[in-house]
This record gives structure tokens, C-alpha cells and sequence, in this order.
């Protein structure tokens, strides 16, 4: 796969996707190169309760789609709460379903994780580019003798 311009040029790509709920950890999205970095920055937030650093992916949120382009993306591990059963995406997705004290908890850790990719002394890893497909005939019958 060829890049454009600019695609080294993202650090990280964090994500908090799942509306209020306090945040438990991070998914690595199978990046495993990444996770011992993830942990050290997490580290601080145990007693806040985030302490995962999880190696398998998630999906249905917004980093996937960067993931799966090979840049580092990630998915942080929250509560619950009633968002995915009764409030994503409805007209129940208001202001006063969030929790101000999840919110906070949430802010400081992402705000803190996004400065320790920025000023991180080496990248967060990347997984590999994907290739592109081979190009085949699947009616084509093969050459006799092969």
C-alpha cells in the first residue's frame, strides 16, 4: 500500500467513543509492540481505576478504520453504563446522561496519554501496512502441467 504525504506524521490516535462512563484501560488493537509503552503511560491511573492495557482489538468505534490502515490507533475501555443498550444514537444521546466525574477521569487520562505520545523520546509501533490484494481470475482453469 502507498501512503500520501502526511501519514507519518500522526503520533497516535486515541479514542473514547462509548459516551460517559469511567475509563478501565485501553484496547492495543493487536498491536503488540505497543503495549509496553501503553502500560507505562497508563501506569499513573491505576488508583483512578484504568489500569487494562488489553492486546486484543475492539470494534464498532471510530479508531478502527485508522487501525486498520496501519497507523496507531486506540480504543480506551470504559463503564457501560446504558449507552450501548439504550442511549447510543437515539434521541436519549443528551447532555444530561453524561457523569461529570467520568468525564473528568476521562479527560485527564486522555489529555495525558495524547502528551506522552507527543513527547514519547520514540513513535508508538505500527502494524504492518496492508498489501494490496493480488489480482486473479477466479474462472481461469490452470496452466496443464503446474
Amino acid at each position: 500500500m502507498k501512503t500520501l504525504a502526511g501519514f507519518g506524521d500522526l503520533d497516535a490516535y486515541f479514542n473514547i467513543d462509548n459516551g460517559s462512563g469511567k475509563i478501565r484501560g485501553i484496547y492495543a488493537e493487536g498491536n503488540l509492540p505497543a503495549l509496553p509503552m501503553l502500560r507505562e503511560w497508563l501506569a499513573p491511573f491505576a488508583t483512578m481505576g484504568a489500569a487494562a492495557v488489553i492486546a486484543e482489538p475492539t470494534g464498532s468505534t471510530d479508531h478502527v478504520f485508522f487501525s486498520r490502515l496501519g497507523l496507531p490507533a486506540f480504543e480506551f475501555i470504559q463503564d457501560p453504563l446504558d449507552y450501548g443498550t439504550r442511549v447510543h444514537h437515539t434521541d436519549l444521546d443528551t447532555y444530561d446522561h453524561l457523569r461529570i466525574e467520568d468525564m473528568k477521569q476521562g479527560a485527564v487520562v486522555l489529555a495525558t496519554m495524547l502528551v506522552a505520545s507527543a513527547n514519547a523520546e520514540r513513535p508508538l509501533p505500527r502494524k504492518p501496512l496492508p498489501t494490496e490484494p493480488a489480482v486473479s481470475n477466479p474462472f481461469a482453469y490452470p496452466e496443464p502441467g503446474r
